[in-house]
């Protein structure tokens, strides 16, 4: 996170920009990167910090205790590929010093949100943003490809996270919801919606949120 905020200011300073209406925009990892680095910076008191006014959030897992539920049952089925489920909660179990059962807060804590999580801490760091968030449920294509349930898909995190937004004020959220017409690709991945995107129209929605 340090390197990081170290490049950005860098490149401010390189380019001359103006540090204002600051918007974070992506897909998959490079929201979670992007909502951990807002946190990061905004626990730390240090000089250089971003004047961010929103962020576009597509497709992503918000709340790491359901996503290592979702990759022990995608183990215990054997249905998917295997590799990816079993990186991944190596790399959590190794990093968050155990499992969602042994050690909760520490999966609460990387979590932007997450429905275990009663008190839900880190939802107050994000209150203040314009906030939209795309989602392709594609409920029928992953239960016929993968048997996956809604509990192992993204979208439910991302409508949880709207929700305890609105609890905590924010009136300036929007949940786009992507529809198997919208989207021809045969591919129901984070790429392939981020790629169904209508980008000038998000441009759009981005240019009126720097006016308010």
């Amino acid at each position: 996170m340090l390197s990081t905020n170290k490049l950005i200011q860098q490149a401010f300073a390189k380019h001359n920009l103006p540090n204002e209406n600051i918007f974070f925009l992506g897909a998959s990892l490079v929201d979670h990167r992007a909502m951990r680095y807002i946190k990061f910076m905004k626990e730390n008191n240090y000089e250089f910090q971003l004047n961010i006014k929103g962020i576009v959030i597509c497709n992503f897992t918000l709340d790491w205790t359901r996503k290592w539920y979702q990759h022990k049952r995608e183990i215990r089925i054997k249905r998917n590929n295997l590799w990816e489920p079993t990186f991944i909660n190596y790399m959590l179990e190794t990093h968050l010093n155990g499992t969602p059962k042994t050690t909760p807060e520490s999966y609460h804590n990387f979590s932007p949100y997450s429905y275990f999580d009663e008190k839900n801490k880190n939802i107050k760091i994000y209150k203040n943003y314009s906030i939209r968030a795309y989602i392709e449920p594609a409920i029928k294509y992953r239960l016929t490809k993968h048997l996956k349930t809604l509990y192992e898909n993204n979208s439910t995190d991302i409508v949880g996270f709207l929700a305890e937004l609105e609890l905590t004020g924010n009136k300036n959220t929007e949940l786009m919801v992507i529809h198997p017409e919208d989207n021809p690709s045969q591919k129901k991945n984070t790429q392939a919606t981020w790629n169904a995107i209508n980008k000038d129209e998000l441009m759009n929605w981005i240019e009126k949120q720097t006016e308010k």
